[in-house]
């Protein structure tokens, strides 16, 4: 049900200039600010007493009683779902995600170049989280034996990406052993994710343990989450936190220590962009991030879905202040995670 201060179009209509304004100046709004723009159709008493209702609704605050008004969380929040959320992505912000995402050769470098993109239009944080190790796509597997035993192990995904490990296994092994069991790899599971080969060899060993039990036991000792030191968390890549630490909502010395932390421990962070995968909308847009921090209430998180051949494998977006450009930041978020998106794929 709707706040009964937004049933009327006036009422919406002048809470989003409000917000637009504020987001411009960064300095409360007053109604003669806001009555210029109806000045032919709204007196300024009629601006003023929509001002109060909104205020009474929880969508504006006076700082000080002299001062004009801020918008509150419901207000952003009004504004990104209602507003910002019809906005169109501008041909001169097309143009310029197409030229700095153009060109790149690997996973990591389209990586960086999108992070970098998200920072900018944001003046925040631009985040990118990357599935784990057993959610990656296996392009070639090699295997080497070192003199004292241990084994190298390199995983190579589309893209040119490699991951190398190097295990002590706990039976020695033949460098003949480790090249068939690599060459098995390759034949039968090229393109498919390390969790998936994992299940399928296990599955194989279930049903045929006779015929399948010397290369597969092979493969499953090499291929032990435990023996790669696989992580079951995601990896996470961030821009920008230089713009995050100069913005006036974390003057306050001990809520951007906080923050700081939040942003080096970064599981916060995969937790709250990896919330966008289960909901319905292509952008989610959460106003007041406490998951990160308790200076979370100045905080906006945008974010999107990627995919990889039309199968979910991540999740990118903003982290910025509450005072962003909604319109410019929700459409890039979209471009960039299409733009990631085909990529990848290509890869």
């Amino acid at each position: 049900m709707r706040n009964p201060a937004l049933q009327e179009r006036r009422n919406r209509q002048i809470l989003a200039d409000l917000v637009r304004t504020y987001i411009e100046t960064g300095e409360p709004v007053s109604s003669r600010a806001i009555s210029k723009s109806y000045e032919e159709t709204l007196s300024a008493a009629t601006i003023r007493n929509v001002m109060a209702d909104l205020e009474d609704g929880g969508f504006l605050y006076q700082p000080h009683t002299s001062a004009g008004r801020v918008p509150t969380s419901s207000a952003y929040r009004f504004f990104a779902q209602e507003i910002a959320s019809q906005a169109t992505l501008t041909i001169g912000d097309r143009d310029w995600i197409q030229r700095e995402m153009g060109g790149a050769k690997s996973a990591s470098e389209i990586t960086e170049r999108a992070g970098h993109v998200l920072a900018e239009v944001s003046n925040g944080l631009g985040i990118i989280v990357s599935p784990p190790l057993g959610r990656t796509v296996l392009e070639h597997a090699r295997m080497w034996l070192l003199p004292d035993g241990r084994v190298v192990v390199v995983l190579i995904s589309p893209g040119g990406n490699t991951r190398d490990k190097i295990v002590r296994p706990n039976r020695p092994f033949a460098q003949s052993e480790l090249d068939a069991t690599a060459d098995f790899l390759n034949r039968h599971y090229s393109g498919w994710t390390l969790e998936a080969i994992r299940g399928d060899l296990l599955l194989k060993l279930a049903t045929d343990r006779e015929q399948y039990e010397g290369i597969i036991g092979n493969a499953l000792t090499l291929w032990d989450p435990a023996m790669l030191g696989e992580s079951h968390t995601s990896q996470v890549h961030v821009e920008g936190t230089a713009q995050i630490v100069g913005t006036p909502e974390f003057t306050n010395q001990a809520q951007l220590r906080e923050l700081l932390a939040a942003i080096e421990e970064k599981h916060r962070l995969v937790t709250v962009l990896n919330a966008c995968i289960e909901t319905p909308e292509p952008v989610h847009v959460q106003i007041g991030v406490k998951e990160i921090a308790e200076a979370g209430d100045n905080l906006a998180i945008i974010s999107a879905p990627y995919t990889r051949n039309d199968l979910v494998q991540g999740s990118l977006g903003v982290l910025g202040p509450t005072r962003m450009h909604y319109e410019r930041a929700m459409t890039a978020v979209a471009y960039v995670a299409q733009l990631f998106s085909e990529a990848l794929s290509k890869m």
